[in-house]
């Protein structure tokens, strides 16, 4: 039997360690990418262009999903975007966009899919959070950014408490700063060393998914910083 694992955010940096480590271990990879991209996946054996800051367009692909797959194994919700900027520099329309990328691209999926796994009476959710949502002075200079972190990591909270007395999981994976050549570019004197890579966490998420005694986790991959 497929053991099946659908990735969002499958073309950046965390999305393509991701699915080289669980197509590695023998998982069945269906990559999600944004509408309009050009970007080649080889290692996924599927690949649905989904926006999934749409409620709507996650509902018919789960529709389909269902339709062709049939059970699923883990959900890794990568999808995320990043912006700095204090309390007093944020707009609203900054705020919505960092609620749109890093919270409600969660939010649809878990919605979505949660009946399913629910049905089968397993699976697990993997959500990306960060470092400045749960220590606030660190956030203070992105804050949209932080406040919608936040939101996720509430977000995986009340997921499990939601699946409670299931064999349904949630689990939490809150890096620093990730080893990528745009935080590379973006800090160039910065000591690199000290980063997590995105093939660590993604180490981590395949140890959560598969062992079973884990539940409802939060792992704080900080590396040297």
């Amino acid at each position: 039997m497929d053991r099946n694992i659908i990735v969002t955010g499958s073309t950046g940096n965390l999305g393509t360690a991701v699915i080289a480590k669980f197509k590695r271990e023998g998982y069945q990879v269906i990559a999600l990418v944004e509408p309009g991209s050009d970007v080649e996946l080889e290692e996924a054996d599927d690949v649905y262009q989904v926006d999934v800051t749409d409620e709507k367009a996650v509902l018919a692909f789960a529709k389909e999903y269902n339709l062709q797959y049939g059970e699923l194994d883990c959900v890794a919700l990568l999808v995320g975007g990043f912006a700095m900027g204090s309390l007093e520099e944020t707009s609203q329309s900054e705020l919505s966009n960092m609620f749109s990328l890093n919270f409600f691209s969660a939010f649809n999926m878990v919605k979505a899919f949660l009946p399913a796994m629910k049905k089968a009476n397993r699976g697990c959710f993997l959500f990306v959070g960060a470092r400045p949502a749960l220590e606030k002075a660190s956030g203070t200079h992105a804050l949209a950014y932080a406040l919608s972190k936040g939101l996720v990591i509430d977000l995986a909270e009340f997921t499990a408490h939601e699946v409670s007395g299931t064999q349904i999981r949630s689990h939490v994976f809150v890096p620093s700063i990730i080893d990528t050549p745009q935080n590379r570019e973006s800090m160039p004197d910065a000591d690199f060393t000290q980063w997590v890579s995105p093939a660590d966490i993604a180490e981590a998420m395949h140890y959560a998914v598969n062992t079973g005694a884990l539940r409802n986790m939060t792992f704080k991959l900080y590396g040297g910083v």
